[in-house]
């Protein structure tokens, strides 16, 4: 081992910061025998510098403000694990990449939302811009793509992105409890935010994949453009019924390019049990990637939490130690203009969908009819029991049928008579 110490700025002191803190002080040694020298944390920025944070800040230089911490001097890499897309993250990373200054972050809402712009600031100084630690916590989901599966033309990338939405259903599911008490309980053990709509509504997943496809396809996605939805009306009716259709329902992220351009989706949908995706539960994350050459390679693991995180941190910290980089999204900044995006209503699939409706005579072929007239194709139907004049579940499966066809249908379903509330549509996928 040789050479001087890589002196790193910390910016944010929660809980992957802390982690990142106590990871390079536990593994020092490690650290710099992979690295080939030392990995030094010289200075941190918090807003609190009283809170206890579980580690020492003893011979830590304090910053107030994170862009002062980015300019210092003794400052050679930057650290930013602030988190949010904009504010005090951006301008700490943009003025560490402005200096020339490599960067590793974990903020996957800045690099959804500003990656093209930040990776052009990168090519400009010729700092590296390292984001192993945005996606998928531990997972090693950016090394797969951006390296380890380089020579291949990506087909499909798709995954469970979020270990909180994971959780829920995973519960839902395992005790039948209905969404809101199990989201309560995900807020109580540490797993949901206080605030958890960007969990459960689909955007911190969609942030993910936003990154995940950008790499897959060497372009950055317009994020605006991405078909996004979360799990708030998933219910422990769907769940049963899943199940005894023989799948699970799972929030995931795919994404693919096609002649149109990238499609890239977040919603809930029904995975075959025997899908590697069904048996991804609680707070795991999945990655799968389809490469023309490679064929389908699976990665799990924890997506999230100080120790995952913190590790993925320092493993881009080693490799700007060795000197090893890779351009931000693959390949040169110059010229990078966002993918064009397709709409969720070219998908061509099967859906599940679940009707609420007055049990009487003539309802079912009301409901087949409408299908019919859209040119959708029924592949079953569940009913449990009969109950006259009273509302009633039944639940339908189509066979693969055009997106923006079946949402005509599932319209004018919702406007009949005998439906009582609206119809909950969940997509299948056979991941």
């Amino acid at each position: 081992m040789s050479g001087a110490p890589l002196r790193v700025g910390l910016a944010g002191l929660g809980t992957v910061g802390a982690a990142t803190l106590g990871l390079l002080r536990a593994n020092a040694e490690l650290i710099a025998a992979r690295a080939g020298r030392p990995i030094v944390p010289v200075a941190v920025s918090a807003r609190d510098r009283g809170k206890d944070r579980g580690v020492a800040l003893d011979g830590l230089a304090w910053f107030q403000d994170p862009v002062a911490l980015a300019r210092d001097a003794s400052v050679e890499v930057l650290v930013e694990v602030i988190g949010g897309a904009d504010g005090p993250a951006r301008a700490a990373v943009e003025a560490a990449l402005d200096a020339g200054k490599p960067v590793v972050t974990a903020n996957k809402a800045m690099l959804a939302l500003h990656g093209a712009d930040l990776a052009a600031r990168a090519e400009r100084t010729g700092a590296a811009l390292a984001f192993e630690a945005a996606v998928a916590g531990g997972i090693p989901a950016i090394k797969a793509l951006r390296e380890g599966l380089a020579a291949n033309r990506v087909l499909r990338i798709a995954g469970i992105l979020n270990g909180t939405s994971n959780y829920i259903l995973t519960a839902m599911r395992d005790t039948g409890r209905a969404f809101a008490e199990v989201l309560a309980e995900a807020q109580a053990l540490g797993y949901a935010e206080a605030d958890p709509s960007f969990d459960i509504d689909g955007v911190d997943a969609a942030h993910k994949l936003a990154i995940l496809a950008g790499l897959a396809f060497g372009r950055p996605l317009d994020f605006a453009s991405l078909s996004v939805e979360g799990i708030r009306r998933i219910t422990d009716l769907d769940i049963r019924f899943a199940r005894d259709l023989g799948y699970v329902i799972r929030l995931v992220g795919i994404a693919e390019e096609t002649n149109e351009g990238v499609a890239a989706r977040v919603h809930p949908a029904l995975v075959p049990e025997a899908s590697p995706f069904a048996h991804v539960d609680g707070v795991f994350n999945a990655v799968m990637i389809e490469g023309d050459h490679a064929g389908r390679v699976i990665l799990e693991g924890r997506g999230a939490g100080g120790g995952p995180t913190a590790s993925a941190v320092v493993a881009d910290l080693i490799d700007i130690a060795r000197g090893r980089r890779t351009p931000t999204w693959g390949r040169s900044a110059v010229g990078l203009e966002p993918a064009a995006a397709v709409p969720i209503a070219h998908r061509r699939g099967a859906a599940y969908l679940r009707l609420m409706v007055v049990d009487r005579p003539g309802v079912i072929a009301e409901v087949s009819a409408v299908l019919r007239d859209h040119a959708v194709s029924l592949e079953s139907m569940l009913q449990r029991g009969r109950s006259p004049g009273e509302t009633v579940p039944v639940v339908l499966t189509t066979h693969p049928c055009e997106e923006a066809a079946f949402a005509a249908a599932v319209a004018r379903i919702a406007s009949l008579e005998a439906v009582v509330e609206p119809p909950t549509v969940i997509r299948i996928e056979t991941l």
